[in-house]
């Protein structure tokens, strides 16, 4: 393969031009025959909640993941932070044309709170902390619990875990070197998590303006999913008759989705792109979830949100330098497309070094 030459704007700053060579950017010519890119250079999109590991019907398998991971990189997915998989991703490392992933390794729930089959289920909110432990040992760099989900002895949204259990959970993580994230839907189990000091919130319907203020003091990351909350009266729908209370919960955390989310991007929460690709959301949905959060924040952060500010987080480079080439390239401004409605379609994705085979 050539080296890559791209001049035109390059996200977020402007003009420029830079080289891919041997994998990385390089700012300075590296010699030889080039191929030509131009247009708008965007930082390699991460889809901060995406799981190449679950399916919604069938088993899970390694071929399946990897078609899985394709689909997103078609849209510009670079790195996919897999927040649980009952199935060990890790064999797709390296694999040519394949993102970078951050995993956690399985969900920690409790029986009969949480999907049925999905995840690590305890018999007791006190085994947690052994729990997350043993998440640690594995060498995962952020850890997964089921915050809250449908208490069906309350027939509402209820927390799992007990706030002392989850202090001491969340301390065992860090002393350990990992990050901790929690499912929440609801409002009440967020105080605990936040008190406990859990490093990010997926989904995060229920924040108020308590909670929100919380997060912001410490710099808690919020992962909304607002393409998987748009699914919250097909979720609830089955339970109208048998757990009235939670099916109106659910519909009002749903209308009530973008008022929330606004507000927590003004306060100034980080918030970053995840489609909750694996069950209800296809993979590369990316640009989907781009779109939603355009509706409650400009759209250059829009997109921010899904690259070079989640790249951050993550600890991985923009296009910077000696950095790993991870790039999408648009024909025309994405911002300004994004401004007017959609994204456009990228006319090439670079993951790894490597130019991705997009579907024409």
């Amino acid at each position: 393969m050539s080296d890559l030459h791209f001049t035109g704007v390059v996200l977020p700053g402007g003009d420029g031009e830079f080289w891919v060579s041997d994998g990385a950017v390089r700012f300075d010519p590296p010699g030889g025959p080039v191929t030509e890119l131009t247009g708008f250079a965007v930082p390699g999109y991460v889809d901060a909640h995406c799981h190449v590991g679950i399916v919604e019907d069938g088993e899970p398998d390694l071929v399946r993941g990897r078609a899985l991971a394709l689909e997103d990189v078609a849209v510009g997915v670079t790195v996919i932070r897999e927040p649980g998989s009952d199935l060990d991703t890790s064999p797709l490392d390296g694999q040519p044309g394949l993102p970078r992933f951050v995993r956690m390794g399985r969900h920690i729930a409790l029986v009969k709170r949480y999907t049925r089959g999905l995840g690590e289920q305890l018999e007791d909110p006190s085994q947690l902390v052994d729990a997350v432990r043993r998440r640690a040992a594995e060498g995962h760099p952020w850890i997964k619990l089921v915050g809250d989900w449908i208490d069906r002895s309350v027939g509402d949204l209820a927390p799992l875990w007990p706030d002392d259990v989850l202090a001491e959970a969340v301390a065992v993580a860090h002393d350990a070197g990992a990050r901790i994230t929690a499912h929440v839907f609801g409002e009440d189990a967020l105080p605990g998590l936040l008190a406990a000091g859990v490093d990010a919130i997926e989904h995060g319907s229920g924040l108020t303006a308590d909670t929100i203020e919380t997060m912001v003091e410490k710099g808690i990351g919020l992962v909304p999913t607002m393409i998987q909350i748009e699914n919250f009266p097909s979720i609830a729908a089955p339970a109208q008759e048998k757990f009235p209370t939670y099916h109106r919960h659910m519909t009002a955390l749903h209308d009530r989705r973008k008022a929330t989310f606004r507000a927590a991007w003004e306060a100034g929460v980080a918030m970053y792109a995840g489609t909750d690709a694996g069950g209800f959301n296809v993979h590369g949905a990316l640009p989907r979830e781009i779109e939603a959060l355009s509706a409650v924040m400009p759209p250059e952060e829009a997109i921010a949100a899904a690259s070079w500010r989640a790249r951050q987080w993550l600890g991985f480079a923009g296009i910077d330098d000696g950095a790993p080439a991870d790039l999408v390239i648009y024909g025309e401004d994405p911002r300004v497309a994004l401004a007017h409605g959609a994204l456009p379609a990228p006319s090439a994705v670079v993951v790894r070094g490597e130019p991705a085979d997009l579907p024409r």
